[in-house]
């Protein structure tokens, strides 16, 4: 996907905030090997490097504008390479992923090859977002169905994959996970207005429906989308509630 790393920065203080509710659940001792799948530009990679002293920290993105941003960061323990969080192979003291991992649809088969790259009495570490039900992403469903949209979109629409949390505690058990947290959690942010959501959104969410669509209908689908949102979401400032999962594990001596 063609992730615009400006865009997605646009609330870099609301996104970084479930960042230090990660962090504060790692079991962090020196020289760890550490990985993050789904990096972005780095800079939370950066951030992790910083709170594991001695340790060699590894950041793996898909995206070549996000690995870009990402290069002002390199320094002896912390580099970064291009991969799919999907195939990634190896093993590490930390597997640690921020806000990434909801984009890889087999949820179900996830779990288990993340558990696979932990080695054994090392931990995973995750944070992704739940807000699929919310009516910010509800009305993105409901715009891609309406014309010129679907025609263009030949029907297609993108469902979240994301699982309830006690499928993850389940997954994570089975895969040799013990030691288990997992919940869910509501950020409140108070927003300018209904606009700041589809910009939010346009950072993350509608980045899959503008790769589809042709440049010429990226506007017209902002614009009817804002009007949905001004709708609901009349007034100023507003609140935008957003969930997110948090789980941790740590791999037991016969994890698989």
């Amino acid at each position: 996907m063609p992730w615009e790393p400006d865009q997605y920065l646009k609330f870099q203080k609301e996104r970084f905030q479930p960042f230090d509710d990660l962090v504060f659940l790692i079991r962090m001792r020196e020289a760890m090997t550490v990985v993050d799948l789904g990096c972005g530009n780095g800079e939370l990679t950066r951030r992790l490097a910083d709170l594991l002293p001695g340790s060699t920290v590894t950041g793996i993105d898909s995206s070549p504008s996000m690995l870009e941003k990402a290069a002002a960061f390199v320094r002896p323990g912390l580099s970064f390479t291009s991969g799919e969080i999907g195939s990634v192979s190896g093993q590490w003291d930390l597997v640690f992923s921020h806000a990434a991992i909801h984009w890889v649809d087999d949820q179900a088969s996830l779990i288990p090859h993340l558990m696979s790259l932990v080695k054994p009495e090392g931990q995973l570490a995750v944070q992704l977002p739940s807000n699929h039900r919310h009516p910010s992403h509800a009305l993105i469903l409901e715009t891609a169905r309406e014309e010129p949209f679907a025609s263009a979109l030949a029907g297609w629409v993108r469902h979240s994959p994301v699982l309830e949390i006690d499928e993850y505690a389940r997954l994570l058990h089975q895969a040799g996970g013990r030691e288990l947290t997992v919940f869910e959690k509501v950020y409140p942010h108070i927003l300018p207005d209904a606009d700041a959501i589809a910009e939010w959104t346009a950072g993350t969410t509608l980045v899959p429906y503008f790769e589809r669509l042709p440049a010429e209908l990226h506007d017209p689908f902002k614009e009817r989308y804002r009007q949905k949102l001004r709708a609901l979401f009349p007034g100023s400032p507003i609140l935008y509630t957003f969930r997110r999962i948090l789980f941790t594990a740590i791999r037991g001596n016969g994890g698989s």
